[in-house]
């Protein structure tokens, strides 16, 4: 069978459309209260799970985050020891969370671009983060793909995405975009979510395996997101690392 690696290397996964929509609330990134107040709301939950994935130490371990936005990951990453880049596509995205970093005194490698530039350049980290991207990106197999290409042979690479069940489309868009307005409309498309299995069988063919999974939901009463072991309805994570 042809590689993935071969045949996808050179796909973009660059959406312009979706670029431009993040752009527009790209000086929201760092209000608790704002566009991106969700993301805030799932940092501890999100920064418990890539630890322990990653054995609980992140000290001297390159990490890319690919979308990183105005760094919400990068940053908590980076005070924790890790060796953190951020990679996004919205410029003005990262014009914020290089001079975030910079007020907060981190040192953090940002770039504007994409996962394709960095492959191209032969680059590879010890981990990967891809959170909240593939429904985002133009072909999420091509996506897998490079960053499987990224990777150093003992690395891992940690996904989040949303699921596609009705479950998602009722709580995901209906009520966090429409009702509750915890995103601007039409952030996401229910029609590019996707199920653990289709992106498990995109993990196969870009030459990794799938090491665990586990999901992430919102707990009304406390106000906070919270990882869940088998509930992956809505919110899931999947951590992939190289076959051997």
């Amino acid at each position: 069978m042809k590689s993935a690696k071969t045949s996808l290397k050179l796909v973009s996964t660059v959406d312009p459309d979706e670029i431009a929509h993040f752009s527009s609330h790209s000086l929201d990134w760092w209000d608790r209260y704002g566009t991106y107040a969700p993301l805030h709301k799932m940092g501890a939950a999100r920064m418990s799970y890539i630890k322990d994935a990653l054995g609980g130490d992140l000290t001297g371990k390159s990490i890319l985050d690919i979308g990183c936005g105005g760094g919400l990951i990068c940053e908590p990453m980076a005070r924790l020891g890790a060796k953190a880049t951020g990679i996004d596509a919205d410029q003005s995205a990262i014009k914020v969370a290089t001079a975030h970093a910079k007020a907060q005194k981190l040192d953090i490698s940002y770039f504007c671009g994409a996962a394709e530039t960095l492959v191209e350049e032969r680059k590879k980290f010890d981990a990967i983060t891809a959170l909240e991207i593939l429904e985002h990106v133009s072909s999420p197999l091509a996506f897998v793909d490079l960053c499987a290409q990224l990777l150093k042979p003992e690395g891992k690479v940690i996904f989040s995405t949303l699921n596609r069940t009705w479950k998602s489309y009722g709580l995901g868009i209906f009520l966090a975009e429409r009702v509750l307005s915890w995103a601007p409309p039409n952030t996401h498309q229910w029609n590019k979510f996707i199920r653990p299995s289709e992106l498990s069988r995109m993990v196969g063919a870009s030459g990794m395996d799938v090491e665990s999974a586990c999901g992430l939901v919102y707990r009304p009463l406390q106000g906070e997101f919270a990882l869940h072991p088998h509930d992956l309805d809505i919110n899931y994570f999947m951590v992939a690392t190289l076959s051997k």
